[in-house]
């Protein structure tokens, strides 16, 4: 990826003069079946753009109560767009049509424009949402004529632990955004991508919202060779089961079974929190983040080995010993 960088031919991508961003684009767009597709330097920006052009200021949005929109874009649907978000706490995080339905017209005094899912479910750890469960949510919507918005960060996880194409997951949905900075380790960038006249608007957007930028192809070269490694994403999920594995052995420790790379770990010693499980972890070189007091959160990516994770659970059994 350092050697893509340097050697990326580059322009300027706000007035759509990068030819490695444009290849990067066209490539996305393809492997998601989409007709276009745009380049921002951050997943939040992919999201918050993409609210932004589905629904107009005081419409209202559908989203996940846990969902990363909902709880960890500083409310960025609200300030920057005067969007309200309508919280549905739904199974796996995917709203039922029964409620799609009733939150779509709960509040006849706002319009309700707009659906939000994610997959894989960041705060609910990681789960791979079936593509049969999205398209049906997606079909409500569009019945109660609402558009239908997938933040995608880990899409390319889910692929890959229920062994489906891409295409499967965004057939039924208006856009996507997905992650090049997370399991497949670019340094930088996600991409939206939708038809033509929604990827336009979100251009827009990512502009004024100082998203555009010159000499993109630094980054968007390292994103063209993470995509080609996809598969190996799979790597990532089997540490993350050999890691949730070690950690279930321990005292005071409840650990959620990963279906991809994330695991949730619950702290059950009734004198320790989820903070003091981090700091220790963070004294002996791991990082993991705590997600309330209770639950901790890992995460395996392209720099964890099975080393790695030996470490990690040695580490842990070290802290819980002592709380025993």
């Amino acid at each position: 990826m350092r050697d893509a960088a340097r050697d990326a031919d580059v322009g300027d991508m706000k007035r759509g003069e990068d030819p490695t961003v444009e290849r990067l684009e066209r490539r996305l767009a393809d492997r998601l079946g989409m007709t276009s597709a745009v380049f921002l330097p951050s997943g939040t920006m992919g999201n918050q753009a993409s609210c932004r052009v589905h629904a107009k200021r005081g419409a209202e949005a559908i989203v996940d109560s846990r969902s990363h929109v909902y709880n960890s874009e500083y409310a960025g649907v609200s300030a920057l767009s005067g969007i309200q978000p309508r919280p549905v706490d739904g199974e796996r995080g995917i709203p039922s049509p029964d409620e799609i339905r009733s939150a779509a017209r709960i509040n006849r005094k706002s319009d309700t424009a707009l659906l939000a899912l994610e997959n894989t479910h960041n705060w609910r750890g990681g789960l791979a949402i079936d593509p049969d469960r999205i398209a049906d949510a997606a079909a409500t919507a569009r019945e109660e004529g609402l558009a239908v918005h997938l933040d995608g960060a880990r899409l390319f996880n889910a692929a890959v632990a229920l062994d489906r194409p891409l295409e499967d997951f965004t057939r039924r949905v208006d856009s996507v955004m997905v992650s090049l900075s997370k399991g497949l380790g670019a340094p930088v960038g996600s991409v939206v991508a939708g038809d033509e006249q929604f990827v336009a608007a979100v251009r827009d957007v990512r502009n004024r919202f100082g998203g555009g930028l010159r000499q993109a192809g630094l980054v968007a070269a390292p994103a063209l060779r993470a995509i080609e490694g996809i598969d190996r994403l799979a790597a990532d999920h089997e540490h993350a089961a050999a890691l949730a594995s070690g950690l279930s052995d321990l005292d005071g420790l409840a650990v959620q079974s990963p279906e991809t790379n994330i695991v949730l770990v619950t702290v059950g010693h009734p004198e320790a929190q989820a903070g003091d499980l981090c700091d220790g972890l963070s004294a002996a070189d791991v990082l993991a983040s705590q997600l309330d007091d209770r639950t901790v959160r890992f995460c395996t990516h392209h720099d964890v080995d099975a080393d790695d994770v030996a470490s990690a659970v040695d580490a842990a059994e070290r802290i819980t010993s002592e709380w025993v």
